[in-house]
């Protein structure tokens, strides 16, 4: 990590305590939401049923409609009180304290476990806002693709720790005669705290900065009234706003992916938990390689282009998943996966920022955490709808996906990143 693209006053240590909230957080959704506890949902909990994939996508649409409807005002009150750490700190005990009790919930207790999924995955979520707001205050315009690469590139990592200390811990399990009941909780418990240890780099070392905004007598209320006067301000910015409508949709089938991984591995692919997770760590190595190649990539050839190329490897992705009748092919489309998937997220973050005048960096930044939360919404609901309404076809489900990355990649085309930089260069104070 160069200094050079971080902004005066920040050093490297502090960028690599941001960087390290990313490496932190990514167990859960590794092991939660991507390799273990989804799967583990569908087939034990929810006992395999047509629709039991929907019930999994439904509890994570509840949770991203709670964040979808309180991120204004929680947006609202850490900038009145310079707070955005502290509520940071109360999303990451939140998401532990619900992923442990992830564990309590045992076969048959649907509400259960669908009520703590929602609870864990709303901090979870909140907390990623949060952390996101500090990174135009760390880089420069030009370095915003490289510091969210390295962000990027790290939660990986993180990911495939904390993964990686579960496989281990499940062969010692199933070597002792154990099965998914007694070993899925000790796997949520070590996800929680590799979460709580590896963030305290970043409630170290990251400052908080920004100056309290103006008084005003309903700043709750006027929150919304924000979202809604940001909403209405995109018009200006017609390359941004372009650019927001097309990450709702190529992030709907990313979150699809993301959400349904494991559980496409094992009632398409006839994986076992060990082959799952085995298979999700190199996702994770390939996705960790994308975020950091193209975190450079993206600055040399242009935010477009790359966002562009990556969204045609989703395509090629969807089609090799559902093409696959043997583990070489579904193999091929993980490692394509992967690779797409570390690139697609960090470079759509970085590009928010790029178009973004500085002014405006924070409250545009909270239109980006409500359309990916959107998405994380339509995708994987469709994907639910899908497998429910033809009896139990994943494979249907999986290509149904595709059709999310067209309409993004078309969209995408009415993008003029130049364009849109001038424009918020122009407008910035």
């Amino acid at each position: 990590m160069s200094s050079s693209i971080l902004k005066a006053g920040v050093g490297k240590s502090e960028a690599w305590s941001w960087a390290m909230f990313d490496f932190a957080n990514s167990g859960y959704t590794t092991v939660v939401i991507t390799a273990v506890y989804n799967a583990y949902f569908v087939a034990a909990i929810a006992g395999n049923a047509n629709w039991a994939s929907l019930a999994w996508t439904s509890a994570l649409a509840v949770s991203y409609a709670l964040i979808m409807v309180s991120a204004p005002a929680l947006g609202a009150w850490a900038d009145r009180h310079r707070a955005k750490k502290r509520l940071l700190a109360f999303t990451v005990v939140g998401c532990s304290l619900a992923t442990v009790g992830l564990g309590l919930a045992g076969p048959g207790d649907i509400w259960l476990a669908a009520a703590l999924v929602v609870a864990s995955n709303f901090f979870f979520g909140s907390g990623e806002n949060l952390i996101a707001a500090f990174l135009p205050e760390l880089a420069r315009g030009r370095g915003l693709g490289r510091l969210s690469g390295w962000g990027w590139g790290l939660g990986y990592l993180g990911g495939m720790l904390t993964l990686g200390i579960c496989l281990a811990y499940i062969g010692h399990a199933q070597g002792q005669g154990q099965g998914a009941d007694a070993f899925v909780p000790v796997t949520l418990w070590i996800t929680a705290g590799v979460f709580v240890l590896a963030s305290l780099p970043t409630f170290l070392f990251l400052k908080e900065r920004g100056e309290p905004p103006a008084a005003s007598a309903h700043p709750l209320l006027g929150a919304y009234q924000q979202v809604l006067a940001s909403l209405r301000g995109l018009g200006a910015f017609p390359d941004l706003a372009r650019f927001l409508a097309c990450i709702v949709f190529y992030q709907a089938g990313v979150q699809a992916v993301i959400a349904l991984a494991a559980v496409y591995a094992q009632q398409a692919m006839h994986f076992d938990t060990r082959q799952t997770i085995v298979l999700i760590l190199v996702v994770n190595v390939a996705a960790a390689l994308g975020a950091l190649a193209f975190g450079h990539v993206q600055d040399r050839i242009g935010h477009r282009r790359s966002i562009a190329i990556t969204l045609v490897g989703w395509l090629v992705t969807v089609l090799l998943a559902w093409l696959a009748t043997d583990a070489a092919r579904f193999w091929l489309a993980a490692l394509v996966a992967g690779l797409c998937l570390g690139a697609s997220q960090s470079a759509g973050r970085a590009l928010v920022g790029y178009l973004s005048p500085n002014a405006r960096r924070a409250e545009f930044f909270g239109l980006w955490g409500l359309a990916v939360k959107l998405s994380s919404i339509l995708g994987p609901v469709t994907y639910g709808l899908a497998v429910w309404l033809s009896g139990g076809d994943h494979r249907l489900a999986m290509l149904s996906l595709g059709g999310y990355f067209l309409v993004g990649l078309a969209i995408l085309a009415w993008v003029d990143t130049r364009r849109g930089r001038r424009l918020a260069l122009r407008r910035a104070p």
